[in-house]
């Protein structure tokens, strides 16, 4: 078993959802950039749980100490690590689920692959707890992106049955991709905020779940950035989203839409603009042909499933019995984990695109 992925830069994620502390380690980070901490605190702020009632009652801090790789107010080149404590766990709640699998999550899964030996508590390494390191990371990236000139955004594409306008293919303007992390639910379309709310409270009041779509855009990534077939920025970036919990589905550009197309519509025209550069007329494939960078957008949605822990009454077993049971799953829990996964999807952008960006350049 491996918790660490990249190539020049390389991110290790450790610790378990209700252990002492959980934490990253970045390794292969270039030497002499600067690191804006309130901007990562800020962005980790924005995953932070207990902050309204759309979301886990579970109040965490995330607060950090970096205790290695950063000096005089500069990266040093050599590994950084970083350390969150838990601290607000009711490990009580899970005792229970010791022997009792609850549906939809890797109890069950975890147990078999490490012989129960896992830490079941929270879910343990399983848990969307872990993601606060990713999103460290992904904050430290992005800054070194922006430095390059290269942007990450996101918003919420759809809450269950509520779908915001997408974003427009060709680019959105940089103000307007950082001014969506101010937002706690961010849309484009501001009269769908409400509705989305709508649909989470009642999910919340049934006991229930509700997923939904995120929406990512990374504009100023030049063109001739990829590898073809085993290695496109597509297997690259899915690769790590996959690795995010609830993650259920990744499409680039206009995705599984592109089934209904014809080559004439799907293709996206070159031409040259006013300076000379090369753009296409259209974005159907979001910014990539042949696993390469085109120069345009690289725009993916990514499907995020329902929060599998709920309050309705759920068939599963018994693995000590090995007898039926019902559960009934206590504690807190997000009835919506799309709004916490924003900075997250963000995160593992902006950590895919900085390796890919320094292998190639190495």
């Amino acid at each position: 078993m491996s918790n660490t992925w990249g190539e020049n830069v390389k991110l290790t994620v450790f610790g378990e959802s209700h252990g002492p502390v959980i934490g990253a380690v970045l390794d292969g980070l270039p030497a002499g950039e600067t690191i804006d901490w309130n901007e990562v605190k800020r962005e980790i702020g924005r995953r932070a749980p207990g902050k309204s009632s759309l979301t886990t009652a579970r109040s965490e801090t995330d607060s950090f100490t970096v205790e290695s790789g950063f000096y005089n107010n500069h990266t040093t080149g050599t590994p950084l690590c970083v350390v969150m404590k838990n601290e607000n766990c009711r490990s009580g709640d899970y005792e229970e689920l010791q022997y009792l699998m609850r549906p939809g999550h890797a109890d069950y899964a975890g147990t078999i692959r490490y012989k129960g030996h896992n830490d079941y508590r929270g879910g343990g390494h399983f848990s969307g707890r872990l993601t606060a390191p990713l999103v460290f990371a992904g904050a430290v990236a992005k800054q070194l992106l922006r430095q390059r000139g290269i942007v990450v955004g996101t918003h919420v594409l759809q809450i269950g049955s509520i779908v915001d306008m997408p974003f427009n293919p060709l680019g959105e303007k940089v103000e307007r991709l950082q001014a969506l992390t101010a937002e706690t639910l961010p849309v484009l379309d501001v009269a769908k905020a409400p509705l989305m709310e709508r649909e989470i409270a009642a999910a919340k009041e049934a006991g229930d779940s509700v997923g939904g779509t995120i929406e990512t855009m990374i504009t100023g990534i030049p063109a001739g950035y990829g590898n073809p077939f085993f290695d496109p920025v597509e297997s690259r970036l899915s690769h790590m989203l996959f690795s995010v919990p609830a993650v259920k589905g990744v499409s680039f550009g206009d995705g599984f839409e592109l089934a209904a197309m014809g080559g004439s519509e799907s293709n996206d025209a070159f031409y040259y603009d006013t300076d000379g550069n090369v753009k296409t007329r259209t974005n159907h494939n979001g910014g990539l042909n042949g696993g390469i960078t085109n120069g345009m957008p690289i725009t993916f949605k990514a499907v995020i499933k329902a929060t599998a822990s709920i309050a309705k009454a759920q068939e599963t077993i018994n693995i000590k019995t090995k007898e039926r049971a019902v559960l009934s799953v206590k504690g807190r829990h997000d009835p919506c984990i799309v709004l916490r996964a924003l900075p997250v999807i963000e995160g593992a952008a902006a950590w895919t695109i900085l390796d890919i960006l320094l292998t190639q350049q190495s």
